[in-house]
């Protein structure tokens, strides 16, 4: 059954991203960590003047619902303590900021202020607005708006408690790399939950793949299928599996070990290459959409699970579905797939059953280049037995790996 998050399946099977900082103690002199004491009103005015990097597409994302974005605005009126923000500067322009934590608290700030005079620009009104619900303190403030509050001078008091409030932020500027910028969430982080490398990369790799990939994973109904959610992970690693699946596709010979510059070169890569290739990458996306659905018809509501002690485990496996879709994002393979499908499911469990390098291959052992050469060949070999065809199968070679 769907679910609004991915913790069963998060890190399961061995293949989430090195985040360890490699940071060395002259980098960290180097950068500078300063604690500001921006106020509402000041941290509204660089939403709206668009420094602070807050897209109306990450509404979609929105872990928050209506109460507790109200329970937040109440606690800025009310002056109670709240998590500091933490920034970093763009390296490429000065005085725009990336957002390393604080994102939901500034998106339901930014909402709040929908229609007010902080939401000037076009740009700006894409934000969706909503007004105060389920208050524990301020119930006479249910149905308030910004906007309302400026409007109407009973709630001049009010109005002047939220923007006057003092929001502590965490500005980090002159960062000597990515891995720093992880370093410093971690250390400074308030919450449990460690930033996820792909809300890093989606604001430090921008471009027009980097806008695709996350429109292509919103958008599909069938990744949502795959990892058992009902809506965008607000964590975008529904948006990090897609982007392994065209990292496979187009830039797998280049892969060394190192998952993380693996997908940074391959968001990278597609960046620079979308002005002339935008149909051919929006074909493969498009592709992997159809091996998905490809991949439920053979194994039904088993898809993208890994078969054991004769039974399917019934948690998403990040390399299942790198082998799944490497192959049925082919047209040819697909159908000759789906018209032996008991064939092919049972190629699948054999290989799960006999073949121990391989379960090793998804389970264990899975980010580095041999692993993944064995899970690719040894799939695509059983897979091309069951269908009797001749399948492309990766080489390996000095240690690297020739699709």
């Amino acid at each position: 059954m769907a679910n609004d998050d991915l913790a069963d399946w998060d890190d399961v099977d061995g293949e989430e991203e090195d985040t360890a900082a490699a940071v060395t103690s002259e980098e960290v002199t180097r950068a500078v960590v300063t604690d500001t004491d921006w106020t509402a009103e000041t941290i509204l005015s660089q939403l709206r003047r668009g420094n602070i990097q807050l897209n109306p597409r990450f509404q979609r994302r929105d872990a928050w619902n209506k109460p507790r974005k109200s329970r937040f605005i109440e606690s800025l009126i009310l002056g109670l303590p709240i998590p500091q923000i933490v920034l970093a500067e763009d390296k490429n322009r000065r005085g725009k900021f990336i957002v390393l934590d604080g994102k939901q608290r500034l998106l339901a700030l930014r909402q709040f202020a929908a229609g007010s005079s902080f939401a000037a620009s076009a740009e700006e009104e894409d934000f969706k607005g909503f007004s105060l619900t389920g208050l524990e303190v301020r119930q006479d403030l249910r149905l308030a708006t910004l906007r309302k509050m400026e409007d109407d001078d009973s709630y001049v008091d009010d109005l002047n408690s939220l923007l006057n409030e003092t929001i502590r932020t965490v500005v980090v500027r002159r960062w000597p790399n990515e891995d720093f910028l992880n370093l410093v969430f971690l250390r400074l982080n308030t919450g449990s939950v460690k930033l996820s490398p792909q809300e890093l990369r989606q604001a430090l790799h921008p471009g027009p793949f980097t806008d695709f990939l996350d429109d292509c994973a919103s958008e599909s109904d069938w990744l949502r299928a795959a990892l058992r959610i009902d809506k965008p992970d607000f964590r975008m690693r529904d948006v990090e599996v897609l982007l392994r699946y065209f990292g496979f596709q187009f830039t797998l010979d280049d892969y060394t070990g190192n998952l993380k510059k693996f997908l940074d070169d391959t968001v990278n890569l597609l960046n620079a290459q979308w002005v002339k290739e935008d149909v051919r990458i929006k074909q493969v996306g498009d592709n992997c959409n159809k091996a998905i659905e490809a991949t439920f018809k053979i194994f039904g509501d088993n898809a993208f699970y890994r078969w054991a002690s004769g039974k399917y485990e019934g948690r998403f496996n990040r390399a299942v579905f790198d082998v799944m879709t490497y192959y049925l994002s082919e047209e040819t393979v697909r159908a000759r797939a789906f018209s032996r499908a008991s064939a092919v499911e049972s190629a699948f469990r054999e290989l799960c059953d006999t073949n121990q390098r391989f379960v090793e291959s998804i389970q264990t052992t899975t980010k580095t280049p041999l692993a993944t050469h064995r899970r690719l060949s040894l799939w695509g070999e059983a897979l091309g037995g069951a269908i009797d065809m001749q399948l492309r199968v990766p080489e390996l070679r000095d240690n690297r790996l020739v699709p």
